[in-house]
């Protein structure tokens, strides 16, 4: 099992991430949470990691704090809930954010992240109301240099997607966030505060 990774960051282009360690190339998906707060590529980086084997397929992901971490695994464990809506939820919502929607009930906030419904959001409250306190105490990744670097509003579209929002969907948001100078992290990050709204 693969718990922790420290090594130099060698692209991120949401939701993927690749990280040199000694010599080998990790390639890790990653919510939006953690991107915001990456450092730049070339710089040293170090991630809590969660490794997933399922029948058909291997997968690292990677978190900068133990929380982020802990969220993914617990909301896991509710029915009907995978890695791609768990990576959702953390790319929409702070762990405390997620918590406070949990223990206030808030179906309404839950149903805005995309993957869930309202019976989903249901379930999640009640499975995870108890414990969530605790809880808060795609495709394959371009190789480094192989692919054309996109503007960042174009970066956050292909993000947003990944994430599970609709193309026209995507469209709205990234026009109506994106700023002059915006980064594509900060375009991705005022597009998810406005959908939850």
């Amino acid at each position: 099992m693969i718990g922790r990774l420290k090594g130099v960051l060698v692209s991120k282009q949401p939701p993927w991430l690749l990280i040199d360690v000694n010599g080998v190339g990790y390639e890790l998906e990653a919510p939006m949470s953690t991107f915001y707060d990456l450092p730049e590529v070339g710089r040293e980086v170090s991630l809590c990691t969660h490794y997933a084997v399922k029948e058909d397929s291997v997968a690292l992901y990677g978190f900068l704090r133990e929380q982020e971490r802990s969220l993914f695994r617990n909301v896991q464990k509710v029915s009907g809930i995978g890695a791609k809506i768990a990576l959702a939820i953390l790319s929409g919502a702070s762990v405390d954010e997620f918590s406070r929607l949990v223990q206030g009930g808030d179906v309404a906030a839950l149903t805005r992240i995309p993957g869930i419904g309202k019976k989903t959001a249901e379930r999640i409250i009640v499975e995870l109301r108890d414990r969530v306190d605790t809880i808060g105490g795609g495709a394959p990744a371009p190789g480094p240099g192989g692919a054309a670097a996109l503007d960042p509003a174009s970066e956050a579209g292909i993000a947003l997607q990944q994430l599970g929002y609709k193309p026209a969907e995507v469209t709205r948001l990234v026009k109506d966030a994106a700023a002059p100078g915006d980064t594509a992290e900060a375009i991705i990050r005022k597009a998810l505060r406005a959908a939850l709204r």
